[in-house]
C-alpha cells in the first residue's frame, strides 16, 4: 500500500510562547491522516493488501478450479449428449412383420403333396444360399431372372437388434408361376426352396429366381422364421410365417420385357397389394417393410435386401 507517514513531534517546530497549540497542530494531523487510512482502506486497499501478502491465492485458485471443474462438466455433458445422439440415430427404424398364411405349398409338413407328408425341411441338403437347383435326385434349374436377395432378421421389441443364429426358410414360385413338389410335372423337383442360419449382423443371403405372377395373388415370396437350425423341422416351431411382396414397377418392367413371364403379363394387371387377399388388409408401413428394395435390370438380373422383424 501507499507509504503513510505520520508525523514526528520532534519535526514540528516548537513555538515556545504556544506550546499547546503545537500539541493541537499535530493531532489534527495525525486525525486527518487516520481519516486518509480508512478511506483508502474502504475503496479496496484491503483486497490489494491481502493480495499482495497472499491471502487470497487460495481462494483465487479456487475459484480457478471451480470454473474449470465447471467447464470440463459442461464438456463431458455435451459430449455424453454428442454420444446419446449418435447412438439414437444409428438405430435401424422397423415394425414386426404381420403373420402371413404360409399357402398350399409350403413343405413345411403342414399338408400333404403326392399322396403323402410333404416336408423339405427334414431333406439334407436344405441347408443351402443358392436355391434355383434342386438337389437330391434332381439338379434341374429353375427358370428365371436372377435374384439376389440378401434378409435382415432383427428383434422389433428391441430396438432392431438383429437376431444372430436363427433359421430362415424360404420358397416361391418360377417364372412360370410353378412351385416345385406340388405342381404338375415338379413332383420330383425341389427348386426354388432353402434354409440358412443368420449370422451375428442377422443376416443371410440367397441366390434365387424373380417369382412369376400366377392367377389370382400378387408376387410373392414365402417365409419361415425359426429360432435355431434345430427347431426348423416343422412350421410348428415357427416364430413367424409371412410373406414379401414383389415391387410392383420392377414386376411391370420386368413381365414386359424378360423370356419366360408372359404368363405373368395378364395376372399381374389384375392384381394390387389392395385386393390381394393377403396383402389387402396390411397397413401401409407393413406393406413397406415387407417390400424388398432392389436395383439392376431386365438383363442381368436383381440384388436386394429386406429387412424382417420379429417381437421375440
Amino acid at each position: 500500500m501507499g507509504n503513510i507517514i505520520v508525523p514526528n513531534e520532534s519535526a514540528v517546530q516548537h513555538d515556545d510562547h504556544s506550546p499547546d497549540l503545537q500539541r493541537d497542530l499535530i493531532n489534527i494531523e495525525r486525525m486527518r491522516q487516520r481519516r486518509q487510512m480508512l478511506t483508502w482502506l474502504a475503496s479496496g486497499g484491503t483486497a490489494a493488501f491481502l493480495a499482495a501478502c497472499g491471502g487470497s491465492g487460495s481462494s483465487s485458485g479456487s475459484g480457478s478450479s471451480s470454473s474449470s471443474s465447471s467447464s470440463s462438466s459442461s464438456s463431458s455433458s455435451a459430449s455424453s449428449s454428442s454420444s446419446s445422439s449418435s447412438s439414437s440415430s444409428s438405430s435401424t427404424a422397423c415394425i414386426a412383420d404381420p403373420t402371413e398364411t404360409n399357402g398350399p405349398y409350403p413343405s413345411d409338413g403342414s399338408n400333404s403333396a403326392n399322396g403323402s407328408t410333404s416336408n423339405i425341411l427334414t431333406s439334407s441338403g436344405i441347408v443351402r444360399s443358392d436355391i434355383r437347383s434342386s438337389f437330391g435326385s434332381s439338379t434341374t434349374t429353375a427358370p428365371g431372372l436372377p435374384l439376389t436377395l440378401t434378409i435382415t432378421l432383427v428383434n422389433s421389441n428391441m430396438s432392431c437388434t438383429p437376431l444372430e443364429a436363427y433359421a430362415i426358410y424360404i420358397w416361391h414360385c418360377d417364372s412360370g408361376g410353378n412351385y416345385s413338389i406340388y405342381s404338375n410335372g415338379l413332383a420330383n423337383e425341389n427348386y426354388l426352396r432353402g434354409v440358412q442360419v443368420t449370422d451375428a449382423n442377422g443376416q443371410v443371403t440367397f441366390q434365387t429366381v424373380f417369382p412369376g405372377c400366377y392367377s389370382g395373388r400378387y408376387p410373392h415370396i414365402h417365409f419361415e422364421i425359426y429360432p435355431g437350425l434345430s427347431s426348423a423341422t416343422s412350421y410348428r416351431n415357427s416364430v413367424l410365417i409371412s410373406q414379401m411382396a414383389m415391387p410392383s414397377a420392377i414386376c411391370t418392367s420386368l413381365y414386359n420385357n424378360v423370356s419366360g413371364y408372359s404368363q405373368s403379363i395378364q395376372n399381374f394387371s389384375q392384381v394390387t397389394t389392395s385386393n390381394d387377399n393377403v396383402f389387402g388388409d396390411n397397413t401401409a408401413a407393413q406393406l413397406a417393410q415387407q417390400t424388398p428394395s432392389l436395383s439392376g435390370d431386365n438383363t442381368n438380373g436383381y440384388t436386394g435386401t429386406i429387412l424382417i422383424g420379429v417381437g421375440v
